[in-house]
């Protein structure tokens, strides 16, 4: 059987197989394999971040990943931001029926490996299978859970001020524009890579840099633009950006100039934005700096004092113009 069945979802026989021979293998730990219904964890000191996500992405392999090392990079990614240790995730398939086995091994064995990289243990799962055409290949649902302690980073959003710095770690929209390119109705031979990464080892050394980052984000669906926005919205404070000073490839570029779109809305899946202090931003991007995942990481504008609260971008050709949030789904299933 080389295939996904019904049976696989049916819990007999083919089911515990699947479990047995295939998640067990890649997922193999201590609190996994206690077999029981639900996990028993040990307790846990400190303050407990919880995320959840779901990742249906069209195509499911890519440049720079799959499916698999992006539903724990977005989970991981969604704590760490947050100022937690990534501890445990859960990972729910569900899966169409005629799916290769081939193919599931390879995400489960992406996740696991992910998992690993990432000092993460997955401590539960699920397994559905449903009828041909009823969804598209697999779709995964994640659950994680953090730990945030006392002496820990927590976000100060309310501490934002004129002045603060605005740092993004590396070059955006490369994740969306490359899901783009490998797409059946594009004939575009383009080497632009997903940036899918976890983010949690940059971000230790940005918060070991500096007690005074107010705030971190990852710019996924929405990209840098919509990020920024919503903290303007939450915080009423205004910001501007200099358009010459946001890291993006030319290939990026190129692209989005041919489809219409704005780089600064497309999805990143392995960069951060964050707010800074004035004092300190020259010492967190030295930092970043020397993290791979941030050597391309530049101060791209800041917070300013403004009578309406407005996300403003300065051209490269010196025109200064207001960002508003994208309307509508630019890049559907990116994610």
């Amino acid at each position: 059987m080389d295939q996904i069945t019904l049976s696989h979802g049916s819990g007999g026989e083919e089911t515990n197989k699947l479990i047995e021979e295939l998640f067990y293998k890649y997922f193999n730990n201590d609190i996994l394999l206690q077999k029981n219904d639900s996990s028993i964890i040990d307790k846990i000191n400190g303050k407990i971040a919880v995320t959840t996500d779901s990742f249906v992405i069209n195509p499911i392999f890519f440049k720079g990943g799959d499916i698999g090392k992006l539903s724990v990079c977005g989970t991981i990614n969604d704590l760490a931001v947050s100022g937690a240790t990534p501890l445990y995730i859960t990972v729910a398939f569900i899966i169409e029926e005629g799916f290769l086995l081939s193919d599931l091994e390879k995400i489960v064995k992406s996740i696991g490996n992910t998992a690993k990289y990432a000092k993460v243990k997955i401590v539960a799962g699920d397994t559905k299978v449903v009828d041909r055409g009823k969804c598209d290949k697999i779709y995964i649902n994640t659950t994680g859970i953090g730990v945030i302690k006392d002496n820990d980073y927590e976000p100060k959003v309310i501490d934002i001020k004129q002045g603060d710095k605005i740092i993004v770690s590396g070059s955006i929209g490369d994740h969306g524009t490359s899901i783009m390119t490998q797409r059946e109705f594009f004939e575009v031979d383009s080497e632009i890579k997903s940036d899918c990464a976890c983010l949690n080892y940059l971000i230790i050394d940005m918060i070991n840099a500096s007690k005074n980052i107010k705030i971190m984000r990852d710019p996924t669906r929405g990209g840098l633009a919509n990020t920024l926005k919503e903290i303007v919205i939450s915080t009423n404070k205004s910001m501007i950006l200099n358009e010459e000073d946001i890291p993006i490839k030319d290939d990026v570029k190129n692209f989005c100039e041919m489809l219409g779109l704005d780089p600064l809305y497309v999805a990143n899946e392995g960069k951060l934005v964050c707010i800074v202090s004035q004092e300190e931003s020259d010492k967190v991007l030295e930092a970043m700096r020397k993290n791979k995942l941030g050597k391309d990481a530049s101060i791209i504008g800041e917070v300013i004092n403004d009578i309406n609260a407005n996300l403003y971008i300065k051209t490269t050709l010196g025109a200064t113009k207001i960002l508003q949030m994208a309307h509508g789904e630019l890049l559907p299933r990116i994610c």
